[in-house]
């Protein structure tokens, strides 16, 4: 099954390397420029392609409710592993459609994707905004790292870009919160980043 997602390619040999490199870094520094849109209240929140699971574990310990999304299982068993704790639960999933999520039918305050966006095809772009926008609760949020630069050998990425994700929101009833840039945390010099914040209104 794992090998019919695409975007996975070249995370599952490399697990344990990218889950030390993931928690190398802190979630306030990673979401540093959004902090301010994250909930302050218990909340269920949605972390779509969770990785080894730092992000989670997180807001996890603030108290929210996370279900941690990652289609790659090396990375879920790293996640699983390093961060076991009850209000986190650890799905089987992928973008676009992510069927085994809707399955719970439950809505999220908070829909999080931490540089995914770019292993997904425009089409899939297309579909995985809308789902993603199902998900939400109404005055929920969507924050999301977008990364600029060449592709890792092994790996399946696209371009993408914030005024793209900005006019994809718009066609699923979400507006935008916050748009802004910033280099790459491990010093890449041909990497960077765009945040993307987004709310349902």
């Amino acid at each position: 099954m794992e090998q019919k997602v695409a975007g996975i390619a070249g995370y599952g040999e490399k697990a344990q390397f990218l889950a030390e490199q993931y928690e190398s870094i802190e979630f306030e520094d990673v979401h540093r420029d959004v902090l301010h849109l994250f909930p302050t209240q218990p909340s269920e929140i949605l972390d779509i392609g969770a990785g080894s699971g730092r992000d989670s574990a997180a807001l996890a310990r603030k108290g929210h409710v996370v279900t941690a999304v990652e289609p790659t299982k090396e990375l879920r068993e790293e996640g699983q592993l390093r961060h076991s704790m009850q209000n986190i639960q650890w799905i089987d999933d992928h973008l676009p459609a992510l069927r085994a999520t809707k399955q719970q039918v439950r809505r999220f305050d908070l829909i999080l994707l931490t540089a995914v966006w770019m292993h997904l095809e425009r089409q899939e772009r297309e579909i995985a905004m809308r789902e993603i926008s199902e998900l939400l609760r109404q005055n929920g949020r969507i924050i999301m790292t977008l990364r600029h630069g060449p592709v890792p050998d092994g790996r399946k990425m696209f371009d993408v870009s914030a005024q793209e994700t900005v006019e994809l929101a718009g066609q699923s009833g979400l507006q935008v919160r916050h748009v802004s840039e910033r280099q790459d945390m491990f010093n890449r010099s041909d990497v960077r980043w765009s945040i993307v914040a987004l709310e349902k209104i």
